[in-house]
């Protein structure tokens, strides 16, 4: 089987799961709690992964496994189909924000476009954030204010504890009896885009935020 089944989020979600396993047979001698661990664990990545076809549901399958050098192997096996984030040009790039005349685009050669969920950096001279999502197969892209927090706090995206900055944007929506309306969307975020693609599991607010943002009516 080579078809790639697996977005970067689901796999963090699936890493997460087998770190559980491995430490329930660290602190845990009885077999039946083991057992309960690993089946609900495995459990929760076939519903995590609800399109995985038979193939692809035995190769999810970590039943089987008791060995830390088992899971690891697991894990690496599965990196092997990991679909990919678009790889994106630098002219794509700057097509998708228009307004941003002096855009600084990252070197995206740079970028494992395997292991993201969304591509993100930050252009210090303007304090923005620019942040590209693909969703239902269309890329998605914001451009945010940006600042640095002073102390640590909870993702919006990747919903881990750590070094935050604070992004706001303005949305499109307009609402008819009243033109003038806008709305102002914040959100804490990793500071370090690359470890937050690291953690992230649940793309729903993501989505939302995206969504909510290039909204153009209310």
């Amino acid at each position: 089987m080579k078809e790639k089944f697996i977005k970067n989020n689901q796999y963090n979600f699936i890493k997460r799961q087998v770190t559980l396993i491995k430490d329930s047979y660290r602190k845990n001698s009885d077999p039946s709690v083991i057992k309960a661990v690993r089946e609900l664990a495995n459990a929760q990545i076939l519903e995590f992964v609800p399109l995985a076809t038979t193939e692809q549901i035995e190769r999810l399958d970590l039943s089987r496994l008791k060995t830390d050098a088992e899971f690891d192997q697991y894990v690496k096996e599965l990196a092997n189909y990991l679909i990919s984030f678009p790889n994106l040009t630098e002219q794509q790039v700057k097509k998708m924000f228009p307004k941003a005349k002096k855009l600084k685009v990252p070197n995206l050669s740079d970028v494992d476009f395997e292991k993201i969920t969304y591509l993100s950096w930050t252009d210090i001279s303007t304090n923005k954030k620019f942040i590209i999502y693909e969703h239902d197969e269309k890329l998605l892209g914001i451009e945010c204010k940006y600042s640095i927090l002073n102390k640590d706090n909870i993702c919006s995206f990747c919903n881990r504890f750590g070094k935050m900055a604070f992004i706001s944007t303005i949305t499109k929506a307009k609402k008819s009896n009243n033109p003038d309306y806008y709305k102002a969307i914040g959100n804490y975020i990793c500071i370090d885009s690359v470890e937050c693609n690291k953690k992230i599991t649940n793309v729903n607010y993501l989505t939302s935020f995206l969504e909510e943002s290039l909204k153009k009516h209310a």
